[in-house]
């Protein structure tokens, strides 16, 4: 994974001290790492399976 090019959110910058999620396109599948452990493991999932996560945050199924 040493040759993907890991993107963080501009909006994840202000009040975050910079730490959040931060995703590779990775051959038709996404990875998904810590930004304060780059170094540790990360998942790699399909676009259709973020996609519906990501849909389902913003509409608040997932709130506690």
């Amino acid at each position: 994974m040493s040759e993907a090019v890991w993107r963080k959110s501009s909006r994840s910058i202000s009040g975050t001290d910079g730490d959040c999620v931060e995703l590779a396109d990775l051959d038709g599948r996404i990875g998904v790492r810590d930004s304060k452990a780059p170094k540790e493991r990360h998942l790699i999932v399909g676009r259709e399976a973020l996609s519906s996560l990501v849909g389902r945050i913003k509409a608040g199924d997932l709130d506690l």
